[in-house]
């Protein structure tokens, strides 16, 4: 893969044992549609941009060196990025489920429960453009590219414990609802579980759409 050929050109560094925690700050509202332009597929030169975004939100995001995100970006679905005055403002790295060899315990949990969903694995917005309405737009975006791919909900988790305030009342007000909570990373780290129905094929109640434990 394209990005996975960058590894050596990057800082590497110890694995951290990866997680599916979608976090994000209070993001704000959406744009309007005509910004979803502003989104654009991750390229090989982003990624140490994204790389210190990422760092710099921990532990609201968990922290990865340079080859995790390389190999995370390859696994993905879709990463989207939108670029600001000054090179990547935010991203957002989403992955397809069931079926993905992915050592998350929050991807184990959706897998478990949906026959196909989408799923956050993590959103990032820079500290200087919170609040303007990035976040809704990478959701947007990454929503949309599922829906043409035929994937019926949108899925991503919060952490609880440590509180993550401003994510909840960001996912809240995107439309997601919360299907229950799990104990990570040994007890260290409670999350929330969320999804919300998207394209022709989530209408209806989340609930219809889940399947029991």
């Amino acid at each position: 893969m394209l990005v996975r050929r960058l590894h050596g050109a990057m800082l590497a560094g110890t694995h951290p044992t990866r997680g599916g925690v979608a976090e994000c700050e209070d993001l704000g509202s959406g744009l309007p549609s005509r910004a979803m332009s502003r989104v654009r597929q991750v390229r090989p030169d982003d990624l140490d941009a994204l790389l210190g975004m990422n760092n710099a939100a921990a532990p609201a995001v968990n922290a990865l060196d340079a080859d995790a995100l390389a190999q995370l970006v390859d696994d993905s679905l879709w990463t989207g990025v939108v670029d600001g005055a000054e090179g990547p403002a935010g991203f957002l790295l989403g992955l397809h489920g069931p079926g993905l060899g992915y050592p998350s315990e929050n991807y184990a949990w959706f897998s478990e429960r949906f026959e196909r969903f989408l799923y956050v694995d993590r959103v990032v917005v820079a500290q200087s453009a919170r609040g303007t309405g990035l976040g809704s737009l990478l959701y947007d975006a990454f929503a949309s590219h599922g829906d043409v791919e035929g994937h019926p909900v949108l899925c991503a988790e919060v952490n609880v414990r440590p509180h993550n305030p401003g994510s909840l009342r960001f996912h809240e007000s995107q439309g997601f609802v919360a299907l229950g909570e799990q104990e990570t990373k040994g007890g260290s780290v409670r999350v929330r579980m969320l999804a919300k129905a998207i394209g022709p094929l989530g209408h209806g109640p989340i609930a219809a759409l889940a399947s029991p434990a």
